[in-house]
């Protein structure tokens, strides 16, 4: 086992994981921006060290200086968290080139994966069910306008680099495709440096499931049932829950087997996610694998009891997965709490926390790096925490998110949780007949 860990990210991933870190005996090394000197995950590790200033380019995504850390410490291996260094090759293949073990996919595998249709052409080889579309990538305008109209409109165009919503266009027939493509490959080049497309058969009335997975340095994997992501917007998800109130176990099974499928046909090594869109009629079709721990993976150890960061610890040391599959055994709901004013489009809301109070109770866990008097710096994500519950059933579930949302409170800023407290009490949303499309009709002014 290893004897100490660098955390190569911020806030409450990575508070999270000194936790785990702690509770197996495994020494921490915390690293820092300077904006973020006097975060929690600073102040909790054993050592820190300073990596550079606020912007990420300069500290989280400084790859040397990253290194450079983990040598001055002696830390045996480097946990990534999400985001960031997460899912790149070239981090992976440095830290395996300077003898420090990296908790998360192979370089190989992250860039099989990584690639949009790579990864879809390996599932497809796999068994694994996919959305129709083009074999690859498309060399013109004139191509995708062909295989549109073989597997008939509505398509999106897709960035093969992609991610977070960006380089993504649909297109409803041949005179739109133009505009489309144009719009698609400029936003995927300026965002990811990238403008390859590929294009598929948009999926109508779709939900957003994915499957946990897990798999270790045999090939073997096992999988921990599925989330439902489908509550976002811009592609951006802001809550999560599981089991599905739409997954019976029928399907969770064929769900589950098809994941496993993928990530043995690549040895997939560490903590992942197979992501799968399931359309109206139940049928689900690969969209992408996540090579990382997820956002929303407390609400998954939550109804399986089930420590994934540990998991991950364990298995980049060698240690062998049991096989086992689990599944949901109650229901929890995570709602992440943003630093973003919901009535001005979500505009972020960086700024000094003046009170807080976290909320408690049975059934009820808080993820997060912030307290009183803590500075939000405005250069990373606006996410300041993550609130789960956990209850019998889904109705028992939202009815004890909304009362834990109402004793949430963080003063000095503009947060998500009135969104969250309002979707609570959101109809559609409590019969669980919704789609990814439900922000798009929600209404926010009288948050």
């Amino acid at each position: 086992m290893f004897k100490k860990i660098l955390i190569a990210n911020r806030g409450e991933i990575a508070l999270r994981i000194i936790r785990t870190c702690k509770e197996m005996g495994i020494k921490t090394v915390a690293v820092y921006s300077t904006a973020d000197a006097e975060s929690l995950h600073v102040k909790f590790a054993d050592e820190a060290v300073c990596i550079g200033p606020p912007p990420g380019n300069l500290s989280y995504l400084n790859i040397p200086n990253i290194i450079s850390a983990a040598e001055i410490t002696n830390a045996d291996a480097i946990h990534p968290g999400y985001g960031f260094l997460s899912e790149n090759a070239k981090f992976s293949k440095i830290c395996e080139e300077y003898g420090i073990k990296f908790i998360g996919a192979s370089a190989d595998m992250i860039d099989r994966m990584g690639d949009k249709a790579t990864a879809k052409d390996t599932m497809k080889k796999a068994g694994v069910p996919t959305i129709p579309g083009s074999d690859g990538l498309l060399d013109s305008v004139k191509e995708g306008i062909k295989i549109a109209n073989q597997i008939k409109y509505p398509v999106i165009l897709k960035a093969t680099a992609g991610g977070g919503g960006r380089g993504m266009r649909i297109v409803h027939n041949d005179a739109g495709f133009q505009k489309a493509w144009d719009d698609a490959r400029q936003e995927s080049g300026a965002a990811f440096g990238n403008d390859a497309l590929y294009l598929e058969k948009f999926i109508e009335e779709p939900r957003h499931i994915e499957i946990q997975i897990v798999g270790d340095k045999n090939g073997r994997a096992c999988h921990l049932s599925e989330r439902d992501c489908s509550i976002q917007r811009r592609h951006q998800k802001l809550t999560e829950e599981t089991p599905s109130p739409i997954v019976n176990q029928e399907l969770r099974e064929r769900m589950g087997k098809a994941a496993i499928l993928g990530a043995e046909a690549i040895k997939y090594e560490g903590a992942g996610t197979v992501e799968f869109l399931v359309d109206k009629h139940g049928d689900f079709y690969f969209m992408e694998m996540n090579t990382r721990i997820q956002v929303e993976h407390p609400i998954t150890e939550e109804v399986t009891d089930f420590d994934l960061i540990k998991e991950q610890i364990k298995v980049a040391a060698g240690v062998e997965i049991s096989g086992n599959n689990y599944f949901p055994q109650l229901h929890s709901m995570e709602c992440r709490i943003n630093a973003e004013d919901p009535t001005k489009d979500f505009r972020p809301c960086p700024g000094k926390i003046t009170n807080l109070h976290l909320p408690g109770g049975h059934g009820v866990r808080v993820d997060s790096h912030v307290y009183a008097g803590y500075t939000i710096p405005p250069n990373y994500d606006s996410m300041i925490a993550k609130l789960i519950v956990t209850a019998q059933t889904r109705e028992e579930a939202i009815v004890r998110m909304k009362r834990a949302l109402q004793e949430f409170v963080i003063e000095g800023i503009k947060t998500t949780i009135p969104f969250h407290i309002k979707l609570m009490d959101d109809e559609k949303f409590k019969s669980g007949k919704f789609t990814t499309a439900f922000m798009d009709t929600f209404d926010l002014t009288d948050l």
